[in-house]
């Protein structure tokens, strides 16, 4: 039933396959159905140039739909993932690693090993040796909510 169907649009069936493709990646978007709507639309491209020929069999077309899907989802990771790597800040949603190596004055004293600091606009809990309100202190390393901290 599926395959008379099929048939019956002719090569029109992977450009509309293509364009749901795509239009499912705007509603469910993560960059991956695009990759495979994009070898949808190359096989009914190359469907209408080769549907009249006698071995452009459905076989053939979602073989090479399979291997066009598989390269451009494996293409388009690669560049995707090797085009981020380069950011001009690269702590952007880390603020805590975009703390390390500031000095910060402390808020509350360290007592027990704990106290809290104000940087920028954030109140942050910060844990190293004791110390008295006002003492000034470097963040050496995050491990997101807390800070780790050293007398400067």
């Amino acid at each position: 039933m599926i395959t008379d169907w099929v048939t019956s649009l002719g090569p029109w069936s992977w450009l509309v396959f293509g364009a749901i493709l795509l239009g499912l990646e705007i509603l469910v978007p993560g960059v991956f159905l695009i990759w495979i709507g994009f070898a949808a639309l190359i096989v009914g491209l190359l469907s209408i140039a080769l549907w009249e020929t006698t071995w452009w069999v459905w076989e053939i077309q979602l073989l090479l739909f399979a291997i066009l899907a598989g390269a451009s989802v494996l293409f388009g990771r690669r560049y995707f993932l090797s085009s981020g790597k380069d950011s001009d800040q690269p702590h952007l949603n880390e603020r805590g690693a975009g703390l390390v190596g500031r000095t910060a004055t402390l808020r509350e004293p360290i007592t027990d090993g704990s106290g809290r600091v104000h940087i920028d606009d954030t109140v942050w809990i910060v844990e190293g040796p004791d110390a008295d309100v006002g003492t000034k202190v470097r963040i050496m390393s995050s491990n997101g909510r807390i800070l780790k901290v050293e007398k400067a």
